[in-house]
């Protein structure tokens, strides 16, 4: 294999996570007489976290009110945390080819911009026969990605050279991680964002399903 380590980002990466989130968003909005949004705009909105994602889908005068907004994102957590699973599902071919990897002795990590707790717990559900050498989540803290240490923290763990590890994640905030952590990445055109978008972070292998990524990693 090219790669020791792998690292995934998990919401349009490995699962599809955008009924959940959108749902979740939605019942604030509207427990606020607020205006709901489609899941075709929330896919814009996320991979910044939970407080950009709320932000986004706030009007643009309530979005600048810091008390309103953390009001708002306290609502979401209790509410996604009791329903982040009933729309969620893995993208077809992910469980196999996670598999696949681990048989073949490659490393498999995580790394998110989700909440860790939100993280482990479907990581837990959806892929409990895959030994993940480390999933990183969002804490109290830690800076999310694009900033690098996500991926210097898996590296400590996994105890592997940089020229071994990808990235594999569906936005430019995944490309630009890769990038500021010297490692290669591999973007991925069936999640929540467009070709483009991760053409235009830096992008020079995008894959548009789980065979050509197959094939990339072999």
């Amino acid at each position: 294999m090219k790669y020791s380590l792998v690292i995934f980002d998990l919401d349009g990466t490995l699962l599809n996570t955008i009924g959940d989130l959108a749902a979740s968003v939605d019942y604030v909005m509207r427990s606020r007489n607020l205006p709901e949004h489609s899941d075709a705009e929330y896919r814009q909105m996320v991979g910044g976290g939970i407080r950009r994602l709320v932000e986004r889908a706030l009007p643009a005068e309530l979005a600048k009110d810091e008390a309103y907004v953390d009001d708002c994102v306290m609502q979401f957590r209790r509410y996604y945390v009791d329903n982040i699973d009933r729309h969620t599902q893995p993208y077809e071919g992910m469980p196999e080819l996670l598999r696949e990897l681990q048989s073949r002795g490659v490393k498999l990590a995580v790394a998110s911009n989700k909440f860790q707790h939100g993280t482990d717990r479907l990581i837990a559900k959806f892929f409990d026969d895959i030994e993940f050498v480390a999933i990183e989540g969002n804490r109290e803290g830690a800076p999310l990605k694009p900033d690098p240490q996500i991926v210097d923290n898996i590296l400590s763990i996994a105890g592997v050279e940089r020229e071994s590890v990808v990235m594999v994640g569906d936005s430019g905030i995944d490309i630009r991680t890769a990038t500021a952590a010297g490692i290669d990445s591999v973007g991925v055109a069936w999640g929540f964002r467009f070709a483009e978008e991760l053409y235009d972070a830096g992008a020079t292998r995008v894959v548009s399903t789980i065979a050509e990524l197959r094939a990339l990693l072999s």
